[in-house]
């Protein structure tokens, strides 16, 4: 574990094609200055893992709509119903700040919306990617 974390802000609640992401996390000097990507900085090979992230985030439904967004890596138990067993997996986690017509503000994280706990592999190596030197 670290202690980084990923911030995403869309300047459009609702219109998912447009983003800054903002990397925060330590290296051997300390915590270095904070990077900023656009939409069309991230690499093709992990697109289909903000996708993931864009998917957790429609669940939000109409009357609210992300406004910002804070992944930060954490380890969750899953369950294999075929092979009934559990294992602990490393997943992203996401915290949400989003926005309703009327002009309210709430945080929602995945104790409100179970499916912002992203296990797929592609989604922590996208973490992964941004969060540590390269």
């Amino acid at each position: 574990m670290n202690n980084a974390e990923i911030q995403i802000q869309f300047p459009r609640p609702g219109e998912w094609g447009e983003f800054t992401l903002t990397p925060i996390y330590q290296d051997k000097g300390g915590y270095r200055p904070p990077a900023r990507y656009t939409q069309d900085e991230i690499p093709a090979d992990h697109a289909p893992a903000m996708a993931a992230v864009v998917t957790a985030l429609v669940g939000l439904g109409e009357d609210w709509q992300a406004s910002q967004v804070w992944a930060r890596l954490g380890i969750t138990m899953t369950y294999d119903v075929v092979n009934d067993r559990s294992e602990y997996v490393f997943a992203v986690d996401l915290t949400v700040e989003a926005v309703n017509p009327q002009g309210g503000r709430r945080v929602f994280t995945s104790r409100d919306y179970p499916a912002f706990v992203i296990t797929e592999p592609a989604a922590v190596a996208f973490f992964m990617f941004f969060t540590t030197n390269q």
